[in-house]
């Protein structure tokens, strides 16, 4: 966001509850159980690929829409809802 993103998809098999001030982010469950345990978090659900009842390319196409559709404001992502700003600034180097 700090490079000049205007939506961020964060991709996710934990469940991490992060979102931002300035960008929506669109949390991408990368498998089902996840998106089940975690429905208030999980914006996108991707494991009917995995399953095979989608194609890469439809889920692709199904998630392009959604991604247009926040950008438009027509749909507020799950953080968006739950007030999740999250803003972590990240240490430069290794850190123990």
């Amino acid at each position: 966001v700090g490079s000049g993103a205007n939506v961020v998809l964060f991709t996710t098999g934990l469940g991490t509850p992060t979102g931002n001030p300035i960008a929506p982010i669109i949390k991408v469950s990368s498998n089902t159980e996840l998106a089940q345990r975690m429905p208030d978090i999980i914006d996108i659900e991707t494991g009917a690929v995995i399953r095979g009842e989608k194609t890469i390319e439809e889920m692709a196409d199904e998630m392009l829409e959604f991604i247009i559709n926040v950008a438009s404001g027509n749909i507020k992502t799950k953080a968006r809802i739950l007030n999740q700003n999250d803003f972590i600034p990240w240490r430069r180097g290794v850190s123990l």
